[in-house]
């Protein structure tokens, strides 16, 4: 009886061990580097990254003007995200921002721009 126990707590630790481990091997994480100024390009960044398949999570550090995104590879890539960064205005890496999507920021998002009042 005791080494049934003893085996069966042996298959559950090592079961639980292997999913974690699998968890772990389908998320990576990228750091980008972008032109974001204040609150509402964060807001704008992270919102719109939300909504790209793949994405499981972004913060942007505005201090540092940077994004980490953790994604699953297997859904999206880096160069989509940069791509959906650069359309909503904003450069990414060596991926400067789209026209349009810079076009339609507010004065205050802008490099350059005014400050929020």
């Amino acid at each position: 009886m005791k080494k049934h126990l003893i085996g069966l707590l042996t298959i559950l630790f090592l079961a639980f061990g292997i999913t974690a481990k699998a968890a772990d091997d389908k998320e990576k994480e990228v750091k980008i580097k972008t032109s974001a100024i204040c609150e509402m390009c964060k807001e704008r960044i992270e919102r719109n990254l939300a909504f790209e398949k793949g994405i499981k999570e972004s913060n942007l550090d505005l201090k540092d003007k940077v994004v980490t995104v953790k994604y699953n590879p297997k859904k999206t890539d880096v160069n989509k995200i940069k791509a959906n960064i650069s359309k909503s205005g904003y450069d990414a890496d060596e991926v400067t921002a789209d026209e349009k999507g810079y076009a339609k920021l507010p004065s205050c998002c802008k490099k350059g721009g005014m400050k929020h009042q």
